[in-house]
């Protein structure tokens, strides 16, 4: 009998981070459809890299890690992007992204539009609504596409209230960060709780499902009304890089699966965390390692909103 695979289809950057240690391949959207697949989903990345070295070696990368290249298009007007990143605060890493670069140019092709359209789930973030081809590829996307899960990303000044609002009014799941999550709520209402928030962004933009990550106080998720939560795991923190990316992944393949949702919140808290004990975006993760994690840390029980 075949297991069924999810097919997820993410969208928009994928570049290098350069960090003091060196380079390493990253990009929110390519950090997700990695561990996507490393968790057993059939996920593919929409995106554009230079005709160059760096682009060249971007490609085998996504090679070495199962992935397909046939969505990943080639320019020689732009170069392969890249990101100069700060890590001198560990737990709060900051990001200087060049522009324009190749990602800036992703055109609409036929075979992605009709793969956007067949797939189970399409994973798109703001940052790639910074430039206005790109941008305008994703609208067309976002039209065809099934169940949308935006991440945003606000990566000054590479965004605005309009920008965000559109694709708010996209998103069926919305993931973000504690941060991300107050200064959105600044825009659109009085800033509450964090219960308060997410149901004020629930009911103005018609997302039924909200997850919202709190660093090491773990991650509140709110679904159809109901409101989960799951703890932060203590770890011996290298870099925060990819973190959210890999929460993100984890959850979303446990929340296609059907897995209950706080099993699934757990679990994405404790990957999260486990990527924050490596350095660079991607490593490896297998289940045994997080299930050691979750085993070897005391977590409280998530609970449901009366």
């Amino acid at each position: 009998m075949q297991i069924h695979k999810n097919k997820i289809i993410c969208f928009g950057e994928m570049l290098w981070d350069m960090l003091p240690t060196g380079k390493m391949p990253g990009g929110a959207p390519m950090n997700v459809a990695i561990q996507l697949k490393n968790m057993g989903n059939n996920a593919v990345i929409i995106s554009r890299v230079g005709t160059d070295d760096l682009g060249n070696e971007l490609l085998r990368f996504i090679k070495d890690n199962g992935l397909s290249t046939q969505f990943i298009q080639h320019g020689q007007t732009h170069l392969t992007g890249v990101v100069k990143v700060n890590i001198e605060d560990k737990n709060n890493v900051s990001y200087k992204i060049v522009k324009p670069v190749a990602w800036d140019y992703i055109g609409v092709e036929n075979d992605a539009l009709e793969a956007v359209k067949h797939s189970d789930c399409f994973v798109f973030g703001s940052l790639s609504a910074r430039s206005e081809e790109t941008f305008n590829t994703l609208k067309i996307l976002l039209e065809v596409a099934k169940f949308k899960v935006l991440d945003i990303n606000l990566r000054p000044p590479y965004y605005n209230k309009e920008t965000i609002t559109f694709l708010l009014k996209k998103a069926d799941f919305l993931k973000l960060n504690h941060l991300e999550l107050d200064e959105i709520s600044g825009w659109f209402c009085t800033k509450g709780t964090i219960q308060e928030n997410l149901n004020h962004l629930s009911e103005l933009f018609n997302i039924d499902t909200i997850c919202v990550t709190q660093g090491e106080d773990g991650a509140m998720l709110l679904h159809q009304k109901e409101f989960f939560h799951s703890s932060g795991f203590v770890v011996d923190v290298v870099d925060t890089i990819g973190s959210g990316d890999s929460f993100l992944a984890s959850f979303i393949s446990n929340f296609l699966k059907n897995v209950a949702l706080e099993n699934a919140l757990i679990e994405a808290c404790a990957v999260g965390a486990f990527v924050a004990t490596h350095h660079g975006a991607s490593p490896l993760i297998s289940k045994e390692q997080i299930q050691l994690l979750i085993n070897n840390h005391s977590v409280r029980v998530p609970f449901s909103k009366v």
